[in-house]
C-alpha cells in the first residue's frame, strides 16, 4: 500500500486522499478481485497526470434530507469518495434505520467488494451500485450492439461465520477481463461475447472490431432478459437518481455515478433475528449435496474472498508479470523504488 500511495502523491494526488484510493486498490487484491487491484493503479496514476481525475477537494452537496442526498464528486478519487460516503451512511443508518447515498460525476470506483467489509464489521448491510453513463459495452438481449454498461453491484451483510460478500456485473463478464484476455491473446472458455453480424464470441477481439462487438448481458443467449433488467436496475439507479446519465453525459473518460445504501437490522427485526437467518440458509447452502457426490462442498458467497484475505495479509499479495510491468514503469517514471518481494 506504501508504494501505491507513494505513486499517487507523485503524480499530484493529494496526502489526504490517497490512502483510501491505495487502501482500495491492495483491498481488491486481498479478497482475490485482481482485475480490480492494484492492476488498475497505472490507469488511475495515467488518468490522474493527464488531468483526468482531481487531486484534492470536497464533494458538493445537491440534494439532502435526513435520511437521502445526492453529491456532486467533481471528478474526485471514487475510492476516496465511496469510502466517505460509506462512512457517512454507516453513522446515519445506526441513527435512522436506513441511508442512502447517490454520488454523481466520481473518477473510478475501482472494486465494489473492497469496500464492504467496515460496514459488516459493524452489523450493517451495505448495498453498493456504479455505472458509467459513457460507456457502452453490453448488449441488450437479443441485440448486437453495445447499449449498457456492465453496470455491477455489490451487497455486504453479517452472518455468524462473518459474512456475505458478493459483487458481480450484470453482464456474463467484465470489461477488464475482456482487456486482458485479449491483451494475452487468449479466449474465454464460453461465448459470452457477440459480434457486430449477431454471432457468439469467445474471441475478445470483437469488442475492438469497427464495428465493435459487444459482452452479452447476464445469463447469456438463454435467458440475458434477466441480466438486461438488472443492468437497466442499476443504471435506474445510479444515472437516474444522480440526474448524470446518458441523455446529459459526453464521452470525457472516466465518469462514475454510484448509489450507495446501508440498513441497520436493529432498525428492523433486530441484529440477533438478522444473522440467526443468515446463519440458518448459509449452513443449508453447505450442507447440500453437490452434483459430483465427490466433489468440493458448497460455499457462500465471500468465504473464499475472506479466505484469501487472511491468507495473503500473513503470506503477502501475489501479482502477476502484467501487473508487475505496469507498476515497474510508473516507479521508474517516479523514481520510486518497487516493493521487495517476499
Amino acid at each position: 500500500m506504501a508504494f501505491a500511495r507513494a505513486a499517487l502523491e507523485g503524480v499530484g494526488l493529494s496526502p489526504r486522499l490517497s490512502p483510501a484510493v491505495a487502501d482500495i486498490l491492495v483491498e481488491g487484491d486481498l479478497l482475490g478481485h485482481d482485475t480490480h487491484g492494484l492492476a488498475l493503479l497505472p490507469a488511475y496514476l495515467a488518468s490522474a497526470k493527464a488531468g483526468n481525475m482531481a487531486l484534492e477537494g470536497e464533494p458538493r452537496v445537491l440534494n439532502e434530507r435526513p435520511v437521502t442526498a445526492l453529491w456532486d464528486g467533481g471528478k474526485l478519487p471514487g475510492p476516496w469518495l465511496v469510502r466517505s460516503g460509506l462512512d457517512l451512511a454507516m453513522d446515519k443508518a445506526e441513527e435512522f434505520g436506513s441511508y442512502t447515498l447517490s454520488i454523481r460525476d466520481s473518477h473510478h470506483t475501482a472494486g465494489l467488494v473492497s469496500y464492504l467489509k467496515p460496514a459488516v464489521d459493524r452489523g450493517l448491510v451495505a448495498l453498493l451500485m456504479v455505472s458509467d453513463p459513457t460507456e457502452r459495452c453490453v448488449a441488450p438481449f437479443g441485440g448486437r450492439q453495445p447499449v449498457l454498461s456492465t453496470n455491477p453491484f455489490a451487497i455486504g451483510y453479517p452472518t455468524p461465520e462473518g459474512a456475505v460478500l458478493l459483487d458481480m456485473s450484470t453482464s456474463v463478464t467484465t470489461n477488464g477481463m475482456v482487456n486482458r484476455l485479449y491483451k494475452q491473446k487468449q479466449p474465454f472458455a464460453h461465448d459470452w461475447l457477440i459480434d457486430a453480424e449477431g454471432r457468439p464470441s469467445r474471441d475478445p477481439a470483437v469488442r475492438f472490431a469497427e464495428p465493435p462487438g459487444a459482452i452479452m448481458p447476464l445469463g447469456g443467449l438463454a435467458s440475458g432478459h434477466k441480466g438486461t433488467g438488472l443492468g437497466m436496475t442499476v443504471e435506474a439507479l445510479t444515472h437516474g437518481l444522480s440526474g448524470n446519465g446518458r441523455h446529459v453525459v459526453k464521452p470525457q473518460g472516466w465518469v462514475n455515478n454510484v448509489f450507495l445504501q446501508v440498513l441497520d437490522p436493529s432498525g428492523f427485526g433486530g441484529l440477533e433475528s438478522f444473522v440467526a437467518e443468515t446463519g440458518y440458509l448459509g449452513d443449508a447452502i453447505r450442507n447440500c449435496l453437490p452434483v459430483e457426490v465427490a466433489g468440493p462442498a458448497l460455499r457462500v458467497p465471500g468465504e473464499r474472498a475472506l479466505r484469501l484475505r487472511a491468507e495473503r495479509l500473513a503470506q503477502g499479495v501475489p501479482l502477476s508479470d502484467a501487473v508487475l510491468g505496469g507498476l515497474c514503469e510508473w516507479a521508474e517514471t517516479l523514481g520510486l523504488a518497487m516493493p521487495v518481494a517476499r
